[in-house]
């Protein structure tokens, strides 16, 4: 996908974080952008963010994880410009009573919470826009954010959604293929973006904490990483690079190449679970390496 200015792009999770760093971007290059979010408040000041670039844009309250926000997203986003050529399914969220515990430890809500933000917010939005890109038949795409949490042995509920959403990615742009279809899919993998992740359980229905509460030291790691890692800008920078070179796999951090290499290695070879080692990652990291 080469040309932009014109089209319609719609960004879950589109009020802060990637999904902001992404709508600034459709907005410089001339789009019409659609934000949803389920935070008005935030979902409000991102509208006012992206009109300071001179873009036509909408915001729509959505809970990704009913199929019928998501439904109603489409609509609005066509009963204001029309047909939609570029969806970012970019909401997601971690779970605050699951970190540093053990798989079968972690509470069923939290499985439920991470499951129905990351993988059947993702769901929803492939269930509802790639019908409508099909109909209209111009060119378009469809972008889902993932994690390399997705291509790395992670089993709590942040990793299992991920994991998920690179399987249906994949299963997505195979089918467009069979289907000789005029729409691309893509899965986006980045590592640690300074975001504000760690607080998703402000939206979280009946939340009592505003943010992850965990001793767990491989967490308080992972916050220190979160701070120094990439942009949101630099991220959506990127994915548009790959979306103009057609990459299925977008993976912008290659720090992480070497790992990710040597665990499919350990897969072949029929080994144990590759580890990490955290702390030598923050060391890496407190020099300038991006992760």
């Amino acid at each position: 996908m080469q040309e932009f200015s014109g089209r319609t792009a719609v960004i879950t999770g589109g009020a802060s974080g990637i999904g902001l760093g992404l709508a600034e971007h459709c907005a410089q290059l001339g789009m019409n952008v659609v934000l949803g979010d389920i935070q008005k408040d935030a979902l409000d000041q991102a509208v006012e963010t992206v009109e300071r670039r001179q873009a036509d844009v909408i915001g729509v309250v959505t809970d990704t994880m009913m199929k019928s926000s998501v439904q109603n997203l489409l609509a609005e986003a066509t009963a204001a410009f029309g047909n939609v050529h570029l969806v970012f399914n970019n909401a997601g969220v971690a779970a605050g009573n699951s970190a540093g515990k053990a798989v079968w430890e972690a509470p069923d809500d939290d499985w439920q919470w991470v499951m129905g933000g990351n993988f059947y917010g993702v769901l929803y939005g492939v269930q509802t826009f790639i019908p409508h890109m099909l109909a209209h038949g111009e060119e378009s795409y469809v972008v889902n954010t993932a994690s390399l949490a997705a291509v790395m042995p992670m089993g709590g509920s942040y990793g299992v959604s991920k994991h998920g959403v690179l399987a249906l990615t994949e299963g997505i742009q195979s089918d467009l293929e069979q289907r000789d279809a005029n729409v691309r899919a893509g899965v986006l993998c980045p590592g640690f973006v300074d975001t504000q992740i760690f607080a998703a359980e402000r939206n979280r229905p009946g939340a009592d904490q505003p943010h992850i509460d965990s001793d767990d030291p491989q967490f308080e790691i992972a916050k220190a990483m979160l701070a120094n890692g990439k942009s949101p800008e630099e991220i959506a920078a990127y994915v548009f690079d790959a979306m103009a070179a057609e990459q299925f796999y977008m993976l912008p951090h290659p720090a992480w190449d070497e790992f990710v290499r040597s665990r499919t290695e350990q897969i072949l070879a029929r080994q144990g679970v590759a580890t990490m080692d955290m702390m030598a990652m923050l060391e890496r990291s407190a020099k300038g390496e991006q992760f």
